[in-house]
């Protein structure tokens, strides 16, 4: 239909690659502490368990803060709630560079979680607002790739910031807060001339466009249970608490992977530039990966095991990391595995959208993510203290590789339940 790919390229084009940078800094702005924490550890006399905590406490605040701020968004509008967390997230990101106690370290990391929660799913009830179901994995998943390519940009970043010790009176890892927090405010001002809330207010696309994605919508829609809209009803809906629970295991192990990897990579005895720039390739592997499984699970029928193949094989690599002595085949394992924890994820994520709608959709959404991200805080506290209890900085992947095959057999009985569930009810989750 010529009208439906007009409608679909204005709008990816408007808004995608906008989105996608908006994630690329709050990426960076979350994982900004995997560098600081080369030198920032020693410098305030922390452990390294001490720091994954304090590192960790993000995700409470985010825990706490997530279903609340989608709620939100949804009432104001994604363009002033957007703007309104980019530019306190960045504040506090730049002020943790003045960070002068482990006590402070900790109100800060738990303030930023709380200024970004409703972030993500945030963008994902936006995409429910502007893309029909059918295109609703690759979209996740172009916007995800904005996560790969910032932890690409970030690697080098982080290492040569760290390399500018001294300058104008500054640490290496007080500039890694300040180079990562600004940016943050200034997107979050340009986000509230440039970003439009819904398709009735775009000027972009015509009254026929609006026409045709008002219908289609509709027609989706339509097949949703009109409790599915209700935002505390979503809350205790059986299926967003099975998706919360199996969503756990992908962020644990994404979180612990490109929070410990600096450090394994550092071990190999290289320089913090070059720490950075080794970085890069994981994140390359993980940026395709993140385009050709959504796109080749858009075309299926079944969506499961685009979810738990890719989080099978990087369970297995995860484990292979830790067995194989040799350097190089260490970090090709663990390249891999970034691929297969990440790539499966825009598939998972296209799923609550079948069965939510409007506020059912907002605040379901933000409740699996912020039940899920609950695997960040646990893998920033464990893995430095499975290192600190072994000594060995590779270790900890075997923890990882558990989880992600957890996650991985819960998608599994969950999309069973599911599936027989909503045969009973005369719907469809593939």
């Amino acid at each position: 239909m010529p009208v439906e790919k007009t409608v679909i390229s204005k709008i990816t084009w408007r808004l995608m690659p906008f989105l996608g940078i908006l994630y690329l800094i709050a990426y960076i702005d979350r994982q900004n502490v995997s560098y600081a924490k080369l030198d920032m550890v020693g410098a305030l006399g922390m452990s390294e368990y001490a720091y994954g905590l304090g590192a960790s406490l993000f995700f409470i605040g985010y825990f706490l803060f997530e279903v609340p701020s989608n709620l939100f968004l949804e009432r104001f509008g994604a363009r002033k709630w957007f703007a309104r967390i980019l530019v306190t997230w960045g504040m506090v990101t730049v002020a943790l560079a003045y960070t002068s106690s482990p006590t402070m370290f900790y109100i800060l990391r738990f303030l930023l979680g709380v200024c970004e929660a409703g972030f993500f799913p945030g963008v994902l009830y936006l995409l429910t607002l502007w893309f029909p179901s059918s295109y609703r994995a690759r979209m996740v998943g172009l916007f995800m790739i904005f996560s790969a390519i910032a932890n690409a940009i970030g690697a080098p970043l982080g290492g040569i910031l760290l390399d500018l010790d001294g300058m104008l009176g500054y640490a290496g890892w007080e500039w890694v807060f300040i180079a990562t927090g600004v940016p943050a405010i200034i997107a979050g001002i340009v986000t509230l001339f440039y970003l439009v809330d819904r398709p009735e207010k775009a000027n972009f696309l015509s009254v026929e466009e609006k026409a045709w994605l008002r219908d289609t919508l509709a027609a989706e829609n339509a097949g949703i249970d009109d409790h599915a809209g209700n935002g505390l009803r979503a809350l205790l809906n059986p299926q967003v608490l099975l998706m919360a629970l199996c969503f756990i295991g992908f962020p644990l192990a994404a979180y612990g992977l490109s929070y410990w990897l600096p450090t394994i990579v550092r071990e190999f005895g290289v320089s913090n530039t070059v720490n950075g720039f080794l970085n890069i390739i994981p994140w390359l592997l993980v940026a395709v990966s993140l385009w050709a499984v959504p796109a080749m699970a858009d075309k299926a029928v079944t969506k499961t095991p685009y979810i738990v193949i890719p989080a099978f094989v990087g369970a297995a690599c995860l484990v292979l990391s830790a067995v194989v002595p040799n350097h190089t085949l260490q970090f090709a394992f663990l390249c891999i595995a970034a691929a297969g924890i990440f790539s499966g994820q825009p598939v998972f994520w296209s799923l609550p959208s079948r069965f939510l709608k409007g506020a059912g959709a907002a605040a379901g959404l933000a409740a699996i993510n912020s039940v899920g991200n609950l695997g960040g805080f646990i893998a920033q506290n464990v893995v430095p203290w499975i290192k600190d209890a072994t000594g060995s900085t590779i270790a900890p992947m075997f923890f990882l590789a558990a989880c992600l095959t957890a996650a991985g057999l819960l998608v599994i009985m969950t999309a069973r339940i599911t599936a027989r569930r909503m045969a009973r009810e005369g719907t469809s989750l593939a």
